[in-house]
């Protein structure tokens, strides 16, 4: 098979419609715009969200707070979670390939549950809480920039 041999499947491609060329051709006289009215007339054009005359809904609605555009967003994860999931040194790239976090996410560790042995937790952020009890352990909590 070659670019030159591809052919479309019947009824794939279909000719426009040509509107104002005779009655005919079924869209004759007015075009398909009806009789008279705003969206007859030639130059009309519809703006985007406009609902006629009536207050758009984008100043209908309330508007409240304020959404920094300087937002890092995390991938929160318990202590008890990752003792349980990974044996060993805990690092993004071990998240990762146990599918418990996007390649790409920031991880934040949070002191949910509770950690026995002593443990190597790599992260981008650690809670105040998650912290002591790592380190509490006999582990070390390593902050990735």
């Amino acid at each position: 098979m070659n670019l030159h041999s591809l052919k479309n499947t019947p009824g794939a491609k279909k000719r426009r419609m040509r509107v104002g060329r005779g009655e005919s051709s079924g869209k004759g006289r007015t075009a398909g715009k009806g009789n008279k009215g705003q969206m007859s007339r030639t130059g009309h054009k519809h703006k985007p969200l406009f609902e006629g005359g009536q207050m758009p809904l984008i100043r209908r609605v309330p508007k409240r707070g304020f959404t920094s555009p300087n937002r890092v967003e995390y991938a929160a994860l318990n202590i008890g979670e990752l003792a349980k999931l990974l044996p060993g040194e805990i690092t993004p790239e071990a998240l990762v390939a146990a599918g418990r976090v996007s390649p790409k996410s920031r991880i934040k560790v949070l002191g949910g549950g509770e950690i026995t042995a002593a443990r190597q937790v790599k992260a981008h952020a650690f809670s105040a809480t998650a912290k002591a009890k790592i380190e509490q352990a006999g582990g070390t909590c390593e902050v990735i920039v």
